[in-house]
């Protein structure tokens, strides 16, 4: 019983955290600008020429470009 309670509120979580009913697919061609207070761990591109994960999240400030990798020329 104590299972079925638990997986009951997993499965309630998953849906009001999960879900967005405001989601918008942005196609392959259209770049996107940074709405207020959006954080998260992004790739920097080493000296290298590698990509690598941040350890951390970072804040990114409202107003920047994120473009699909079609839009950044291969060196």
């Amino acid at each position: 019983m104590p299972h079925k309670i638990a997986l009951f509120y997993v499965a309630l979580a998953t849906v009001f955290v999960g879900c967005s009913p405001r989601a918008v697919l942005v196609p392959e061609s259209s770049p996107v600008r940074i709405g207020p207070e959006v954080s998260g761990r992004v790739y920097v591109l080493t000296p290298e020429g590698d990509w690598q994960l941040s350890g951390n999240s970072v804040s990114i400030p409202e107003g920047w470009y994120l473009v699909p990798p079609s839009f950044v020329e291969k060196e």
